[in-house]
């Protein structure tokens, strides 16, 4: 076996000798997190995996720590522990609205405490409270990973470490933000603050202790070389196993990657793992398509990526791939190039649609690539709408590549945009970037049935090529589906829930449930590139794989979380709950909360501290601030020849003007030393102190009943006029889902009612009478609300308020199409009772 040790190009940061901006000053330290350990053990395709948080409180008072942190996007986290002064807690996962409520219950009953909540399928939040002064808390969390396929004979062991700052498009919102974290929220990224680590400069003097091991089992697979893109070592063992550590001094800014080489497997595999208990089990089938496909004409449409983000080494290593993928199409291809930041550019002399790959139009295609420079903020919405429109209707096959680093917090609303216009189009995604936001680009391209490459580094960026143009070429076989015979497959349980293609050399693993005895076989079914029908088969063989179910759990929530995302059965919520609790694995739905019943303190509130970050490998340093300004989001940039305006945004973008932006850049913190003061992320933020009623929609909060006061309100400046009623229709959604997250308390419906509901409406019927005519449907249903909106107050009685509630909800419910039936899809943040 040959282990190969491959160092990462060196940067130059300068170093600060008296540490960047925060750099905190007491006798115990800077900082709470102070290290943190990952343990992996790998067994043939599948790694276990233990993450160790250190928490010190270096202050004089109680310590509330908050760490916004990642983990491997298929990672599923089964259990959570916390130790400190001898004491063991063993974490509990509940639903996400009960864990927040019994964290913030044990805190303010003076008890230590941990929660762990997912944000993103790669963003995780620990909060950590009550550490005594000088005291130090460790949080122990297991995972259970799979070890994605590159091609037949490599897999991937990969572990991030840092969450890069993140493009956040749209309005910045009023009120408390939904998170500890730097950036404000928006109407198009609600939970921003929460995937916003604030940023330490280069040189900060005390960087957390980093250590990382990686225990290596082949399990009778021949394994015959790793890779690794950190500077490690190696141990071979008496039990030929191979350990891998990571050379002692490093920081967290860059994923750790260990790709292992294995000689060809056989074709298909399914492995059956049956529970302990019950009539149930896990089966995995894994399918390796063998043979080259027959071409056929494409339409593909390359979309790179030149924002802020992508400075440096990742601007070269995008035109370097994009180049690439240009010089593989045919001339019977027809192609588009559509380069983004806050504007989208095509290259000169190339039209407006698509043209076919000529010589000519290709040199055209590469001059262009050449000429990019990274800049402006990453409005990825409208190049991705637009490449849809171009391949719409075609006969040919369609695809799309997205080159990027993938660094946007509005994953949600590009994916729920985008889901119902990529029907028959395949989307490739390729993440260039040393701290990639693989989540996302994962998640695009199983909704697109198209595969993900990442790309950690220039040196890696030959090989991924070779595995890119596999993909975009013509597939092995398409529509696929399974048949079972023996075996009783337990419907709506496959994962990925769309099988996507298959592509030559390149495995598919799907994973499912099934009843009964461990026994039978699955044939896949598919359309091969000729048109003929194309079939693989395998029987099934009994495995003992404890992680096999963990790591199908953790697929099949994604799955349901996406068509959360994207709209779904109304019941859906309630299905994703049910099963991350059955199988024990944390979903955004979920969360892991531990409780110390001992009480340490007696103090009214811990000090509050949100850990900062790295700055990403290969990254500028920052040259902005977080604040009122986004910081990954540029001032729109004068449109040029070839340029064109983003197109019309997804019905859940934003109505208003985008906001203030910054230079481009990575961002820094905007606090000068010490802590940020955050609020705690607590259930229930505590209400405003009187005034002006301004709410957090991202909260679902509404002041008590006495804070009314309707002159406040009917004096403020309406928002600006709406182009038509889709508009108006999305503000009073807005609000009817506020209702509907409202407890049953007759002071807060009132509130909601009044300081909520009443504004918006008012203005939606105003600037609605240019848009119908006088008197015309639903404009007297809505006068008519509001009129007896203005009537009630804090002294109406329960019955009144009561049906006036009722009311409310079905008028509105009438206007926006979701009707009283419907139930409202509260964000994932707002996971409260």
């Amino acid at each position: 076996m040959t282990v190969r040790i491959l160092p990462l190009p060196q940067t130059d940061e300068p170093t600060a000798p008296e540490g960047g901006l925060g750099a905190l000053s007491t006798d115990r330290g800077n900082l709470p997190l102070d290290s943190v350990d990952v343990r992996a053990s790998i067994t043939g395709l599948a790694a276990g995996v233990e993450v160790v948080q250190g928490f010190r409180n270096p202050f004089d008072v109680p310590l509330e720590a908050t760490y916004i942190f990642p983990l491997p996007d298929r990672a599923a986290v089964t259990a959570l522990r916390m130790e400190a002064d001898d004491r063991v807690v063993e974490g509990t996962l509940k639903e996400r609205g009960q864990a927040r409520q019994d964290y913030s219950a044990a805190i303010a009953a003076g008890q230590r405490a941990a929660l762990a909540e997912e944000d993103r399928p790669d963003v995780f939040t620990m909060q950590v409270g009550n550490i005594l002064p000088g005291e130090r808390v460790t949080i122990s969390l297991a995972l259970t990973q799979p070890l994605p396929h590159e091609s037949s004979s490599t897999a991937t062991f990969r572990f991030p470490l840092v969450v890069a700052p993140r493009y956040i498009p749209g309005t910045p919102l009023d009120g408390e933000g939904a998170g500890g974290g730097a950036a404000e929220d928006t109407d198009a990224v609600p939970d921003a603050s929460r995937i916003s680590p604030p940023v330490l400069l280069p040189g900060f003097p005390n960087p957390v202790r980093l250590a990382i091991s990686a225990e290596i089992d082949p399990s009778g697979l021949p394994l015959t070389e790793i890779q690794s893109a950190l500077h490690v070592v190696t141990e071979e063992s008496d039990a030929g196993r191979t350990t891998v550590r990571l050379r002692p001094g490093e920081r967290l800014d860059r994923d750790f990657v260990l790709r292992l080489g294995f000689a060809p497997q056989e074709s298909a595999a399914l492995s059956l793992v049956p529970d302990e208990s019950g009539d149930e089990g896990t089966f995995s089938l894994t399918v390796l398509p063998s043979g080259d496909a027959r071409p056929r004409p494409r339409d593909v449409v390359l979309i790179l990526d030149r924002s802020g983000s992508m400075h440096g080494w990742k601007m070269v290593a995008a035109r370097r791939a994009a180049a690439r993928i240009v010089d593989t199409l045919r001339d019977e291809d027809r192609f588009a190039v559509l380069s983004f930041d806050s504007v989208v550019e095509r290259p000169r002399d190339l039209g407006s649609g698509l043209v076919p790959g000529t010589d000519r139009n290709r040199f055209r295609a590469v001059e262009h690539l050449a000429a990019l420079d990274a800049r402006g903020g990453t409005e990825m919405l409208a190049p991705l709408d637009e490449a849809c429109r171009l391949v719409a209707g075609s006969e040919h096959d369609r695809v799309v590549v997205l080159i990027t680093d993938g660094q946007v917090g509005n994953e949600d609303q590009l994916l729920a945009h985008l889901a119902p216009r990529l029907q028959g189009v395949r989307v490739h995604t390729v993440g260039i970037d040393r701290a990639v936001n693989a989540g996302f680009l994962n998640r695009l391209a199983a909704i697109g049935q198209g595969r993900c490459e990442l790309v950690e580094s220039e040196d890696r960026l030959d090989a991924a090529m070779d595995q890119i143009h596999h993909r975009i070429g013509a597939p092995v076989a398409t529509d696929l589906s399974l048949q079972a015979e023996g075996l009783e497959i337990v419907p709506d349980s496959v994962a990925p829930a769309r099988l996507g293609a298959l592509f030559p050399g390149v495995p598919l693993v799907i994973a499912g449930r099934f009843r009964g005895e461990p026994a039978g076989s699955v044939t896949v079914h598919g359309t091969a590139s000729d048109g003929t029908a194309w079939r693989q088969r395998a029987s099934g063989t009994v495995a003992r794989n404890p992680a096999a179910t963990a790591i199908w759990a953790r697929a099949h929530l994604r799955d349901l979380e996406d068509r959360y995302t994207v709209g779904g059965p109304s019941d859906l919520e309630q299905r994703i709950v049910e099963a991350s609790l059955r199988f024990g694995v944390l979903c955004r739905f979920t969360a892991f909360v531990a409780v110390d019943s001992r009480v340490v303190t007696d103090a009214a509130a811990p000090h509050q501290v949100v850990q900062p970050v790295e700055m990403p490998s290969g990254w500028a340093a920052p040259a902005t601030a977080y604040g009122a300004a986004n910081p990954l989001m540029a001032a729109p940039l004068e449109q040029t020849e070839g340029s064109m305006p983003p197109r019309p945004p997804a019905p859940s973008a934003p109505s208003g003007p985008p906001a203030p932006s910054a230079p481009s850049g990575p961002p820094a913190p905007s606090a000068p030393s010490g802590p940020p003061p955050r609020p705690a992320l607590s259930a229930q933020p505590p209400a405003p102190a009187g005034g002006s009623p301004a709410r957090s929609r991202r909260r679902g909060f509404t002041a008590p009943a006495d804070d009314i006061d309707v002159p406040d309100f009917l004096g403020t400046g309406a928002p600006s006029p709406a182009p038509d009623l889709s508009v108006l229709k999305r503000e009073l959604a807005e609000r009817l889902e506020a209702m509907r997250g409202t407890p049953d308390d007759l002071a807060r419906r009132v509130s909601c009612l009044r300081q909520d509901v009443l504004p918006v409406l008012m203005s939606v019927i105003e600037r609605m009478r240019p848009l119908v005519a006088p008197g015309a449907d639903p404009l007297p249903a809505l006068e008519a609300l509001r009129d007896d909106l203005i009537r009630i107050s804090a002294g109406s009685e329960a019955q009144q308020v009561g049906e006036l509630w009722s009311r409310t909800l079905r008028v509105l419910g009438d206007f926006t199409g979701e009707g009283t039936e419907s139930r409202a899809r509260r964000p994932f943040w707002k996971r409260s009772r």
